[in-house]
């Protein structure tokens, strides 16, 4: 499904093919922490499917507990997340963050990942499958 999205000061824009069936939750706590709330919704996009339109993303580097690098890329005017993806010269997929599409409404979660990290108060969404570290 194409898909548009911006930074909430609409100094990035960008548009993408988002799949619908492969959007996802992660409730890490590298991901609470780096949305400032509770868990991240996302959706893989092959790199080239995903364009960006307008403006140009900081990046931050997110080392994992494994040793996993990540590249974080948010807008430097107003910190909007925009996606996050291998940090290579040529990265394969971006995690694009479904919260900036114009069209989230239209694309629910299909599972979730680290539910072992889920914050207790957070409920649970009746028909989606849920890994308690990361999807197999």
């Amino acid at each position: 499904m194409k898909v548009d999205g911006a930074c909430h000061c609409r100094r990035i824009t960008f548009t993408c093919d988002a799949d619908p069936d492969e959007v996802s939750i992660c409730h890490c706590t590298d991901c609470q922490i780096l949305t400032g709330t509770a868990f991240r919704t996302s959706v893989p996009v092959a790199a080239d499917n995903f364009h960006i339109l307008s403006g140009s993303p900081k990046t931050y580097i997110k080392i994992a507990a494994s040793g996993a690098r990540r590249v974080q890329a948010f807008c430097g005017e107003c910190g909007t997340p925009i996606y996050a993806t291998s940090d290579s010269n040529n990265p394969s997929v971006y995690g694009v963050r479904v919260g900036t599409l114009d069209q989230r409404s239209q694309l629910r979660p299909t599972h979730a990942v680290w539910q072992r990290s889920a914050l207790p108060w957070v409920p649970a969404i009746a028909g989606i499958t849920v890994y308690d570290e990361e999807d197999g």
